[in-house]
């Protein structure tokens, strides 16, 4: 036929195949891409990941710095060898199945091992994670004895706090914790995930110093996660050890004391304010923070009624009682309110600015001299003194002395306690000071609050005639940090009263040691007034305190004693801190004495 074409048109498929060739083309490209990026971008990535098929690295940590007590020869808190189970996710073929075995193996709820992995999944899958610590050696040999079965659960060895001594110094020492992620983020920077660290004490305050540098090993496993070889290793460094001013004896007789009490015993060094002893009870056990909690055992213990946590020595804020007679007598001399042989009459109460105020010794004193008024420690007297001076001027005596801010210890936690001043009333209350105010607080009442440690260091001062030391735990620490602006004079005067108190008969005589020249002050802070106390039916409540310093020459040593709901300083808390300087005195002033020179 004329009209055929000799070809057939195929420019529809020249189309078609221009289609193809570009999408193939494009895939191509795609392809090459993702293999570029793969193999040059991120090769890196890829590379750790083939590596991780073969070889494990793992931290070796470092065992903490060993804490001595000031001998040398009592360790407070050491290291031990601990083992602990991880699971490595990577080596899992079913998560849930992993979690129930485990479980079973373990004794562990598998919702708290869920918990535990599900806290940490930002880890690589290759990473251990802690499911258990301190396990026993029949569950080291369980979890040996199924490595076939349970590649997934893997045993390390880890350095382990242990405070031999248990409930011993808890407060002071502190106790370790693992990092939470917020701490991780922020103070802990060059930490990881599942490291402990100080919390408290200190623990936390020399943290730095403790830690040590972490070691590692570099390890060859199998498909199985298992150690067929090692390629390398570091060793973990430990710090050097720190020696603390505690001495073991005088910490342990202070917390026998202190057993079945709620309170707190400060002893120090007057020349340098080294810690003897910081003892607070209730008390806890620092080695439960070393295992991990879960949070019901966190909340069973942060919500103990007793509160064993607080620290109350450097934490409890109590109003001072007569101890704040002293800080009163300082001042009155000082500023010339009175002079020492300025005498008033005690009859039983007193009636000022229209009110009735007592003495605690109902029958009176009768005259007075400032002598005797703190050898008896005498309200009426006192209550004079708060009429003839303002506010204004017993804070501002009270803070030269150290009373309403921190000592600036060495761990952390201390509270500042408050001074009150017109200033503060007008500033937090909105109201203006009453010279009625003023008689309260001229006996340590009213909202006057101090710690058990501020009221033993300005006991260290008035020791010192005017010294100040700064309380501090590591041995290595300070002595005098320089001197207040009251003459040396008055500290005389006033230690005059505190020797009476102690060795003629006054409120303190329970501290008396013979050929010890103890000085003291004793103190009952009213928690429940006469008059509420009548208006319930039931006892007044008052807590007990004690402070003093021995010898009167040359002071060696600070005690101060507060025993919450304990009565009458001179019953209760006086006894006490007598027991404290009867052991001082056998364990160290005597021998002083003895030794060839002296």
């Amino acid at each position: 036929m004329k009209d055929s074409p000799i070809y057939e048109d195929v420019s529809h498929l020249l189309k078609r195949s221009s289609v193809i060739f570009l999408v193939v083309e494009i895939l191509f490209i795609f392809v090459a891409f993702y293999y570029w990026k793969i193999q040059i971008l991120d090769y890196r990535k890829y590379w750790a990941l083939s590596e991780a098929n073969r070889t494990r690295e793992a931290v070796l940590p470092a065992p903490r710095a060993v804490l001595m007590d000031r001998s040398g020869s009592v360790v407070l808190a050491n290291s031990v060898a601990s083992f602990k189970a991880s699971i490595i996710r990577e080596n899992s073929k079913n998560f849930d199945e992993s979690c129930r075995k485990i479980s079973r193996l373990l004794g562990l709820d598998e919702a708290v091992i869920k918990q535990r992995v599900d806290k940490y999944k930002s880890l690589p899958l290759f990473k251990p994670i802690v499911v258990k610590d301190n396990l026993t050696l029949e569950e080291v040999s369980r979890i040996e004895g199924r490595k076939m079965e349970l590649p997934e659960l893997v045993i390390e060895t880890e350095p382990k706090r242990f405070y031999p001594f248990t409930t011993l110094a808890a407060h002071v020492i502190g106790c370790v914790q693992e990092l939470t992620t917020d701490e991780l983020r922020t103070t802990f920077k060059d930490r990881k995930l599942g490291d402990m660290a100080g919390k408290t004490g200190v623990e936390s305050s020399y943290e730095s110093r403790l830690a040590g540098v972490d070691g590692k090993i570099i390890e060859v496993v199998d498909s199985l996660g298992r150690k067929r070889d090692e390629l390398d290793r570091i060793e973990p460094q430990q710090s050097p050890k720190l020696t603390l001013t505690l001495d073991y004896d005088i910490q342990a007789k202070a917390e026998e004391l202190l057993t079945g009490k709620e309170g707190a015993i400060v002893v120090l060094e007057a020349k340098t304010g080294g810690v003897l002893a910081l003892a607070s009870f209730p008390t806890y056990d620092p080695n439960k923070f070393v295992n991990r909690f879960t949070p019901e055992e966190w909340m069973a213990l942060a919500n103990n009624p007793d509160n064993p946590l607080l620290n109350r020595a450097i934490q409890g804020q109590y109003s001072p009682g007569s101890i704040f007679k002293l800080a009163m007598a300082s001042g009155a001399l000082d500023s010339g309110a009175i002079v020492d042989q300025t005498t008033f009459f005690c009859g039983g109460s007193i009636q000022i600015y229209g009110r009735s105020f007592r003495c605690w010794f109902e029958p009176g004193h009768g005259p007075l001299n400032l002598y005797e008024a703190l050898q008896k420690s005498c309200n009426i007297y006192f209550y004079n003194l708060g009429r003839r001076m303002n506010i204004d001027t017993i804070a501002r005596y009270a803070e030269e002395l150290g009373l309403g801010k921190r000592t600036g210890i060495d761990i952390p936690g201390e509270k500042e306690g408050l001074v009150p001043s017109t200033e503060w009333k007008k500033k937090t209350q909105k109201a203006a000071w009453y010279p009625g105010e003023t008689i309260s607080v001229a006996i340590g009442q009213g909202p006057l609050q101090v710690t058990p440690l501020q009221v033993a260091a300005m006991t260290a001062l008035i020791a010192n005639r005017g010294a100040r030391v700064c309380p501090h735990i590591l041995r290595e620490g300070q002595g005098p940090t320089g001197n207040v602006k009251i003459a040396p004079a008055i500290f005389e005067k006033v230690i005059e009263g505190m020797w009476r108190s102690a060795n003629m008969g006054g409120t303190g005589q329970g501290a008396r040691v013979d050929k010890f020249d103890v000085c003291s002050k004793t103190g009952s802070t009213q928690i429940i007034g006469r008059e509420t106390a009548e208006r319930l039916g039931t006892q007044k409540k008052t807590h007990s305190w004690f402070t003093g310093f021995a010898p009167r020459n040359n002071p060696q040593v600070v005690v101060t004693v507060l025993v919450e709901f304990g009565g009458l300083g001179g019953v209760t808390a006086a006894p006490m801190a007598g027991q404290i300087f009867q052991l001082y005195k056998n364990k160290f002033y005597d021998r002083q004495s003895s030794s060839p020179g002296n």
